[in-house]
């Protein structure tokens, strides 16, 4: 599940547009018009970004009123986060090697 999640995550965050967005939700949330404001996109194209984040867990959407207002989901982070801590190390290790290699 943390490997299915970490590449939808992963696939998302990837587009620039849509690390973006996740940015300007972060600290508070945000209607599709007032992220669109933001952007020199359509209000269609922020609500296929949307919808891309939202399906990989890394936004959610709570109605309020006659809008829909858009929140940064910090758990569908933890996906991610759990696959760089898992790669780092080995990267780490490998770059101490190379290090401890050179002073001799």
């Amino acid at each position: 599940m943390v490997r299915h999640m970490s590449e939808a995550a992963l696939q998302a965050i990837a587009e620039p547009r849509r690390r973006e967005i996740l940015r300007l939700v972060r600290d508070r949330p945000h209607s599709v018009n007032e992220i669109a404001e933001r952007f020199d996109i359509s209000q269609q194209a922020v609500s296929q970004h949307l919808k891309v984040l939202r399906e990989a867990g890394l936004v959610t959407v709570q109605p309020s009123g006659q809008r829909r207002l858009y929140a940064i989901r910090t758990e569908g982070l933890e996906s991610v986060r759990e696959l760089l801590a898992e790669l780092w190390p080995a990267r780490l290790a490998e770059l101490k090697r190379v290090v401890e290699d050179d002073r001799c």
